[in-house]
């Protein structure tokens, strides 16, 4: 960040809520910062050994490897490597320290559950079971969002509920799409209906993306593929009637809703003169996207001032999207768009702690 100390950024969010309200032991605090806002991360990731080593033994992908010295993530053509930070819990704990984060929603990186076939509820009970483990550990500081076995949805179903009841996660992660498959197919809508009747936020988050052939030219993927995953997936959501379908769902979409947003009076062209996609909609899609929450995570401040008015100050989170990117680097984002006083409270942390019930 740059022209200001971090924690005086930070600390400017004024008294509302503390990392006590989860139990926690806050962010060390500099003199004058203690009755500060709580400050919430919403996309967080980790590579947990175990699933690590899972991957490694296995001899189709998803499947790990070492070369030069160098631990790799192989899915078909798309080649990611996981570096030893990428595994470590203790140096996320810190990162969060020096950027005055106090809780962080913890989610496992892909892939998914659902690329492991029939022993995909068996990843999946690994991965929460780790998650649990990291927000035990150090109580109050993580809450988990909880991965499930898709493919097999009695399997999906009775894990959703043992996180729920036995683990006390905040949020399910929904990757963008499930081993190809896309969310709002007609054998995923059960998810929709269950989050919905447990007040759980849905995150999407993605995946594999459909699009690795056209954009892994120049090494494009994480740039381009990544984006148009979020703005397909919540375009096929919006278009099929979720959001009427459950009207009380709460949702989440990354990285300001990838293009979406910036195409959204071309959506509502589409649909409402043109009479594309589903005419049965009771809103205009723009309103759907406008109802749904995004996070922040762009290193752009002017992509920043757009989502506040496109969205508004209540429908924004703050998010890291750490160890891919630094804390640091979406904070100096939040700064530099000049956001004001009140609504930066809201955005980093005060949305996120009603949101997903961080109180209780």
């Amino acid at each position: 960040m740059r022209n200001i100390d971090r924690r005086q950024f930070i600390a400017a969010t004024a008294p509302v809520a503390t990392a006590a309200a989860l139990g926690a032991q806050p962010a060390a605090a500099t003199p004058g910062e203690k009755d500060r806002s709580m400050v919430v991360d919403v996309q967080s990731h980790l590579f947990f050994r175990d699933h690590v080593e899972l991957m490694r033994r296995r001899t189709e992908d998803p499947r790990v490897f070492d070369k030069d010295g160098v631990t790799l993530l192989k899915m078909g053509d798309w080649v990611r490597k996981i570096p030893p930070e990428y595994q470590d819990l203790e140096l996320k704990l810190a990162a969060m320290d020096e950027n005055g984060i106090d809780v962080t929603l913890l989610s496992s990186n892909d892939p998914g559950p659902e690329w492991f076939g029939a022993d995909g509820p068996a990843v999946a009970q690994l991965l929460n079971d780790n998650i649990h483990s990291a927000v035990q550990k150090h109580r109050g500081r993580f809450a988990g969002l909880c991965l499930l076995p898709l493919q097999d949805s009695a399997a999906a179903d009775r894990e959703l509920d043992r996180c729920v009841k036995s683990l006390q996660f905040k949020g399910i992660l929904l990757y963008s799409n499930l081993a190809g498959r896309w969310p709002d197919e007609p054998q995923f809508r059960w998810l929709f209906a269950r989050a919905e009747e447990l007040g759980l936020p849905i995150v999407l988050h993605p995946a594999l993306p459909t699009t690795l052939a056209q954009t892994k030219g120049h090494d494009l993927t994480g740039l381009l593929g990544n984006m148009f995953e979020n703005t397909i997936s919540l375009a096929r959501i919006v278009a099929a009637g979720i959001f009427d379908e459950y009207p009380d769902l709460k949702f989440v979409c990354p990285h300001l809703g990838g293009t979406l947003p910036y195409i959204a009076g071309r959506f509502d062209h589409q649909v409402l003169v043109l009479k594309r996609s589903n005419q049965n909609l009771e809103r205009k899609p723009s309103d759907y996207l406008r109802s749904i929450f995004m996070d922040i995570v762009s290193p752009l401040p002017e992509a920043i001032r757009f989502a506040v008015e496109f969205s508004g100050p209540d429908r924004l989170l703050y998010a890291s999207d750490h160890p891919w990117v630094q804390p640091d680097v979406i904070l100096s984002s939040l700064e530099e768009a000049g956001v004001n006083r009140s609504d930066r409270r809201k955005i980093l942390g005060r949305n996120a702690v009603k949101l997903f019930d961080l109180r209780r």
